[in-house]
């Protein structure tokens, strides 16, 4: 049986790259993972594969002994793992709580890299693993300091892993967005922290160049070439200027 897993399906990101994965792979069932149940089942509307909706809460570890169960009950070939599930607040790290500051290394770092691994026994050659990351993958980013820093993990997770499943013939490729109009927004977003934002994309605009990009076995996908500028130019620049310029939009000087 030819799947894919998407988790982070009910919304945003995590469901157009179901619709994504859907048109470009022929798949027998599509496993998509997210909390929201009802939300999963409406996806089988758009998509021509059958959708398995898996109603489960990454931030619990409890999930990843349950798709460990499944895949040994049902021993599938996933053809494209898809791991979008995600979230960040924006604010000061000292003023948000423990507990959903540690939720966002829960979800964003220590599911993905569960996921990964449970994944890979049941990958071949010409399979592909997507993360979702950021364009503060990049730098270091006060007042997304928890979010940034967790993204930071996924890209370096990511291009390490895609070495190491080189000689496998699975590949692993990054998808680094900027800012991006979804429901993330509301859930990051608690007040006016954050003021500067350049310029918007939407999912739909982001997941078209991963899929292109992923034909082409990038390791990491950027959209815009103004994110592309920016990432380049992080890279020579001094940490301290990179924040400072950061902290200068924001009004935090």
């Amino acid at each position: 049986m030819n799947i894919a897993v998407i988790t982070g399906a009910s919304s945003g990101m995590g469901r157009e790259f179901v619709y994504a994965v859907d048109r470009e792979y022929e798949l027998d069932e599509l496993w998509v993972v997210a909390r929201r149940k009802e939300r999963l089942e409406e996806l089988q509307e758009k998509c021509r594969a059958k959708v398995r909706p898996l109603a489960w809460d990454l931030a619990d570890p409890a999930s990843f002994e349950r798709f460990r169960a499944l895949l040994e009950v049902e021993k599938p070939h996933i053809r494209v793992l898809v791991n979008a599930a995600g979230y960040g607040l924006f604010g000061t790290f000292e003023e948000m709580g423990l507990e959903e500051q540690l939720g966002i290394v829960d979800v964003n770092d220590k599911a993905l890299t569960a996921m990964c691994l449970l994944s890979l026994p049941y990958m071949e050659k010409g399979d592909a693993i997507v993360n979702l990351g950021s364009n503060s993958s990049h730098q270091p980013v006060p007042f997304l300091n928890v979010y940034a820093a967790s993204k930071a993990y996924v890209l370096s997770f990511s291009r390490g892993l895609g070495r190491e499943l080189k000689p496998r013939g699975v590949h692993v490729m990054c998808v680094c967005p900027g800012w991006i109009k979804t429901e993330f927004m509301d859930t990051a977003v608690r007040d006016d922290t954050i003021k500067y934002y350049d310029r918007w994309y939407t999912p739909q605009q982001v997941i078209e160049q991963a899929m292109k990009d992923l034909k082409k076995k990038k390791k990491v996908s950027i959209l815009g070439a103004p994110v592309r500028r920016q990432v380049r130019l992080v890279k020579f620049l001094p940490v301290d200027v990179v924040m400072d310029t950061w902290c200068r939009q924001q009004g935090k000087e």
